[in-house]
């Protein structure tokens, strides 16, 4: 079981997005069988197994394994992932794209630069996991309390510049052999809940 899966196709999206289908995903974090979930999530079994179905269709449940009962078969489901985000490339032409947006300050910028994020790294890291292989990727995430808008200007000149002088340093135009990377750097306020 993954721990994450980007979902770009638009019927599996649809399909995760259902609140039953979603229930059972959520239930399907260990196995399960129809008869067993219909009894938590207060469906009949028939019902259950309708939504399974559905939910195998489109990879998001699989089998592991099989009981048999007299003359009777029960199979044992699991969720193909823990947690499921939807891609941008779900949506199509409408979904975000930082290319339509001139304002580089603007929230509206910043949340399609996220989905860009996800929608590559989503089809690179599927691309991954079919070769069998890892995909090389960086995270760096902290909360900065500035004590004023003017060292939260200052600390951005300061990490433009940084960037700026590392960029230049490492990036090499004439690598013919070498892999061109996505650097993106965001800030914008911390919600309340989050630790400083």
């Amino acid at each position: 079981m993954l721990d994450l899966d980007v979902l770009d196709d638009p019927a599996a999206a649809a399909v995760v997005l259902d609140p039953i289908k979603s229930r059972l995903l959520a239930e399907l974090g260990v196995p399960g069988s129809a008869a067993s979930l219909a009894a938590r999530v207060g469906l009949t079994r028939q019902k259950v197994n309708y939504h399974l179905r559905a939910l195998e269709e489109h990879k998001l449940v699989r089998p592991v394994e099989e009981r048999h009962w007299g003359g009777i078969t029960e199979r044992l489901m699991v969720a193909t992932a823990r947690s499921y985000v939807v891609s941008p490339s779900a949506l199509g032409r409408i979904g975000a794209d930082p290319a339509r947006n001139n304002d580089r300050l603007s929230a509206s910028y910043l949340i399609a630069l996220a989905v860009r994020i996800v929608r590559e790294v989503g089809q690179l890291w599927r691309g991954a996991r079919k070769s069998d292989k890892r995909l090389a990727t960086l995270s760096i995430d902290t909360v900065i309390r500035f004590k004023s808008p003017v060292e939260r200007a200052a600390f951005t000149h300061d990490l433009a510049q940084m960037i700026t002088k590392l960029a230049a340093r490492y990036h090499d135009e004439t690598a013919t052999d070498g892999r061109a990377h996505r650097l993106v750097v965001a800030s914008y306020p911390a919600p309340p809940e989050a630790k400083s």
